[in-house]
């Protein structure tokens, strides 16, 4: 278990909007690259094979094929260079890691497709919104008797 005074330090490093997607969507990361005094964006797309971690220390894995050959980057969620995430398609698993996808050759590299409503995914963020919304109030909740608490 985490300390509670962790997660009042961390806080105002997390990403305003959270990322949505899950494991096994195929996404394109869009990411900030300064070369020099410029910037640019660029993107990376691939199928999310892994998640983890907690707070400001959570990563995500993404894997795509380079000239049949599999590469795999790792992203931290809450870092400033991420600028967006978008689900391109969403893949049905049953796995919470996908390293299995590492041995596959072929057509079976891919992922059955999700089929999902446009009803259904908004649903599903609001449900998701909604428990942000109550973690968040919980950690300040507790924050603020952390703060009070006498030492």
């Amino acid at each position: 278990m985490r300390h509670p005074l962790l997660d009042i330090v961390e806080k105002r490093y997390h990403r305003a909007q959270p990322l949505d997607f899950q494991i096994g969507d195929s996404v394109v990361v869009t990411t900030k690259i300064v070369e020099g005094e410029k910037e640019r964006l660029q993107d990376y797309e691939g199928t999310v094979i892994a998640r983890r971690g907690i707070g400001v220390s959570s990563m995500f894995t993404v894997r795509r094929l380079v000239g049949d050959e599999g590469v795999e980057r790792v992203f931290p969620i809450h870092s400033p260079k991420v600028v967006s995430i978008r689900t391109t398609r969403s893949g049905r698993i049953r796995r919470s890691k996908l390293y299995f996808l590492r041995d596959r050759v072929g057509k079976a590299r891919k992922l059955r497709e999700k089929r999902v409503t446009a009803e259904q995914r908004r649903a599903v963020a609001e449900a998701r919104s909604a428990k942000i919304r109550a973690m968040a109030e919980a950690q300040e909740v507790v924050g603020a008797a952390m703060v009070g608490a006498p030492s």
